[in-house]
């Protein structure tokens, strides 16, 4: 249980925009790990999914793709992103990427995601912010876009969703913090924790001893400000009053993809095979006869906002099918 306390510490210091059941779901293996017990590879896959590929743009044509997919956090390297977390740093640098490339003539966001923690997330929004006063940015709920996934992808010129988005996984525009208090499981095993401070405010908030109300009420105003944040990017990006968006967005609840059209979190609904053929000025059939034309992928590991988007490596052969239109 102490080798996973600095992980639930981490979580309970950290506001988190993110659906209630994947935390759930995130809380619970963290649990289960602090007691002891051990994952098989099986379990794993249940739990998370197959392994991703790190996180790369494509381009075809004038269109570049760009994925947002899994938790998101500030930084990720490449083995985590893998296992199928999204690094909001990468995501800025790729979008900033494609808004400097002139031969990018619009930017599509593809995106499933349950959401993840505040950091990087204000500066991933105000990329797609900017980046959408050079060129049209179209995001697609691919099908989960919630939480900061939705705060981020707000900011574009358009929101789509798949049809099959039926799993309320839209929108969720809110702000918790999860505080895990280890002190009766610690005195089960005979373990007694003693911190030590120097600064009355250290160490608060850890899960080595019950939450104090002064905590309590630091961490509630931090989760205030952060949704205050939320709200004020949202309304933003759609063009609405704050209020608006705390009236009609459902505060805090998520839609699924009928449902979020009918409140105004998206503005309509396409399959991702109609989006590229809209974009591409093609027919939405011609797209499946070219699945086996490779797109160009950014090497992410190089990436560099002085190196055009259009200077990408062209992968192997098996990672070129992997990178192909998601149909």
């Amino acid at each position: 249980m102490i080798k996973y306390g600095h992980v639930l510490n981490y979580v309970a210091r950290t506001p988190w925009a993110m659906l209630e059941s994947k935390m759930q779901e995130f809380l619970a293996i963290l649990a289960f790990r602090a007691s002891g017990q051990l994952f098989t590879a099986e379990e794993i896959r249940a739990q998370i999914g197959d392994e991703r590929e790190p996180m790369t743009a494509s381009k075809n044509g004038a269109v570049a793709v760009i994925p947002l997919r899994g938790i998101i956090a500030h930084r990720m390297g490449g083995m985590n992103e893998s296992s199928g977390g999204a690094s909001a740093e990468r995501f800025t640098l790729m979008v900033n990427q494609a808004a400097s490339d002139e031969s990018i003539g619009h930017i599509l966001l593809d995106v499933d995601s349950p959401g993840g923690t505040i950091p990087g997330v204000m500066e991933a929004a105000d990329a797609v912010w900017n980046a959408r006063q050079k060129k049209p940015v179209t995001a697609v709920a691919n099908s989960m876009m919630a939480s900061a996934a939705y705060w981020i992808t707000s900011q574009a010129s358009e929101i789509v969703a798949i049809p099959s988005a039926m799993d309320p996984g839209i929108g969720s525009i809110g702000i918790f913090l999860v505080h895990a208090d280890l002190t009766a499981a610690l005195e089960k095993e005979g373990v007694k924790v003693t911190i030590i401070r120097a600064g009355k405010n250290k160490a608060e908030g850890n899960p080595w001893e019950p939450l104090s109300d002064e905590t309590l009420g630091l961490l509630t105003n931090a989760a205030d400000a952060a949704k205050s944040q939320f709200v004020k990017a949202v309304a933003r990006g759609r063009g609405i009053t704050p209020a608006a968006v705390v009236a009609d967005y459902g505060d805090g609840r998520a839609f699924t993809a009928k449902e979020a059209k009918a409140n105004g979190l998206i503005n309509r609904i396409a399959t991702m095979d109609e989006m590229m053929a809209r974009l591409l000025g093609k027919k939405s059939a011609a797209l499946r006869a070219e699945a086996d034309v490779p797109l160009l992928a950014l090497d992410p590991a190089r990436a560099n906002p002085s190196v055009p988007l259009g200077a990408m490596t062209d992968g192997d052969a098996d990672a070129d099918r992997r990178r192909r239109f998601r149909l």
